[in-house]
């Protein structure tokens, strides 16, 4: 697991490489997909994230959601300040503040 910094980009660059990955699909408990990330611009590093947490943790529950935080950097103080503005970011502080926890689905390109 890394030791996420101050810095998103940084923290980017830290983990697994998302090629090969068309999107990730968030489920929940009864197996529906309630959302997805797909791989192209403007969606890579959340996609970077949530890959990562699913390598690290498994599932997105609370423990996932408090490190992806973390490794979101100053996204995350600018979510707490804008909700709405960082969809992906929102729905970590979500599952952190005792949201129903989600699959993630890797669905290869």
């Amino acid at each position: 697991m890394i030791q996420p910094g101050n810095v998103f980009k940084d923290n980017l660059a830290q983990l697994p490489g998302i090629d090969g990955i068309e999107r990730i699909d968030l489920v929940d408990g009864k197996g529906a997909v309630v959302a997805s990330i797909e791989n192209k611009p403007g969606k890579q590093g959340s996609l970077a994230v949530y890959n990562y947490l699913r390598v690290a943790f498994g599932s997105l529950n609370a423990q996932a959601a408090t490190h992806g935080l973390a490794v979101f950097a100053e996204h995350t103080a600018d979510a707490r300040n804008r909700p709405g503005a960082h969809p992906n970011v929102d729905r970590l502080l979500e599952i952190e503040a005792g949201g129903e926890a989600l699959g993630i689905n890797v669905i290869a390109a």
